[in-house]
């Protein structure tokens, strides 16, 4: 009897780890092929991005064919943007014509705005006009923009006007508006008169607002009573509300009254 349930211990032992080990063989193949499709999408993915560490020979026919084309096109767009590696060999002849429009368009764009590397010799006599006519329109937009790369001897006579009425009215501006690159001793009378208001102005908002740069000696009597009064209002508030900077030396008897009313009310 006990050799019969021992026997029947050990089978139901082993039927239990031949269940677990293909439990866990079942488990391992789906992870063992996932693992498998990512190694092989991330070499897809270096292959695409021309990573040293792509390897062609793994790729399927689709997915060859789909990386040619991609690095045709790439170098297609390389040699017609003139940047990054251009393999002119591997152009059709079509592209290589549209490659070499493209040069040239680019060519004629830097000589234009003065950029790159410009080849001159490469332009045409009509081209070559329009990149004169480009860079006399750039000096004289330098010019009246005041910009360090202006050539005034370059100026014709209307433009050295023209740059010249810009100039006059870019200073003025700086003055009006208390900028550094000013110089008043090129101010017409109605400019400098504009210019002595909105600095009156700027003073006035610097007194109100307590600025180091308020000058109290340039105001008039009238707006230097009316800050007097504005202050005195300031600091009685600030007195009776006890937040701010109060100097009760300043209160009037009738401020102090009321302040000690207002701390001190009288009892009913």
């Amino acid at each position: 009897m006990k050799k019969i349930v021992l026997a029947s211990v050990l089978l139901a032992s082993f039927m239990g780890w031949s269940i677990l080990a293909f439990a866990q063989s079942s488990d391992l193949a789906p992870q063992s092929t996932a693992v498998a499709v990512a190694n092989h999408q991330r070499n897809v993915s270096n292959c695409r991005n021309g990573y040293d560490s792509c390897d062609r020979s793994k790729l399927t026919g689709p997915e060859a064919t789909a990386l040619a084309v991609a690095e045709h096109q790439r170098n297609v767009s390389s040699c017609n943007d003139g940047i990054g590696s251009c393999d002119q060999s591997k152009l059709t002849q079509s592209e290589a014509r549209g490659m070499a429009v493209a040069d040239h368009q680019r060519n004629l764009a830097d000589c234009k705005d003065a950029v790159g590397n410009c080849d001159q010799a490469k332009l045409s006599p009509s081209e070559a006009e329009e990149v004169n006519v480009a860079r006399r329109q750039r000096n004289v937009s330098d010019c009246k923009d005041g910009a360090a790369a202006c050539n005034h001897s370059q100026l014709t006579p209307l433009e050295t006007k023209e740059v010249t009425a810009a100039e006059q009215q870019r200073n003025a501006q700086n003055c009006e508006n208390g900028w550094d690159v000013c110089d008043h001793s090129t101010l017409t009378p109605s400019e400098a008169r504009e210019t002595a208001g909105a600095e009156h102005q700027r003073n006035i908002a610097a007194c109100k607002d307590g600025q180091e740069t308020c000058d109290y000696s340039k105001l008039t009597q009238w707006e230097t009573s009316a800050l007097a009064s504005r202050e005195q209002k300031r600091n009685y508030t600030a007195c009776l509300k006890g937040y701010g900077y109060c100097d009760r030396s300043r209160l009037t008897d009738a401020e102090a009254a009321a302040i000690a009313t207002e701390h001190n009310p009288t009892p009913r």
